[in-house]
């Protein structure tokens, strides 16, 4: 950059005087002092884009190994999976070899499942129902008319 010194300076402050004059002088200063704050600010405006880019650019190239990396994690996940699932058949094929042959006989009917006889979709309390029928607790919900209709007072005939 240009190295002002303080004798430049002074030398351009006093050809400025000369020329515009003692009135002129401070108004044409604070101008070229805008103006000089105006390139400051724009050259670290361009600065700073500069490094944002150059960042970014670093932060891509990060995420494109991280992406290239994780995708061989998965293909040696996938691929080992596949040799298991494959090594766990063999297995399975060589094992069932010699009841295979009853099982197509049809001497061997093939297991099926059975759901437990249970209403798994009831929900269920942890009392007992037998502790709730001799200490009068009530195990059924009434609606309003029929609660009404059990507890209203009979009549008696006149």
């Amino acid at each position: 950059m240009i190295d002002f010194g303080f004798d430049k300076i002074a030398l351009i402050g006093a050809v400025a005087l000369i020329v515009l004059g003692p009135s002129k002088l401070p108004r044409a200063a604070r101008t070229i002092g805008h103006l000089l704050g105006k390139a400051q600010r724009y050259a670290a405006d361009v600065r700073a884009e500069v490094s944002r880019s150059i960042e970014l650019e670093d932060l891509k190239k990060m995420r494109e190994e991280f992406t290239d990396a994780a995708r061989g994690v998965e293909r040696s996940v996938a691929d080992e999976f596949k040799r298991t699932t494959e090594d766990v058949k063999a297995s399975w094929h060589a094992a069932d070899a010699p009841l295979g042959s009853d099982l197509h006989e049809g001497l061997l009917p093939p297991p099926q499942y059975q759901r437990p006889n249970k209403h798994w979709r009831v929900k269920r309390g942890a009392t007992p129902q037998w502790y709730k029928q001799r200490n009068g607790v009530r195990s059924k919900a009434l609606s309003g008319a029929a609660r009404v209709a059990r507890f209203r007072p009979r009549r008696t005939p006149v």
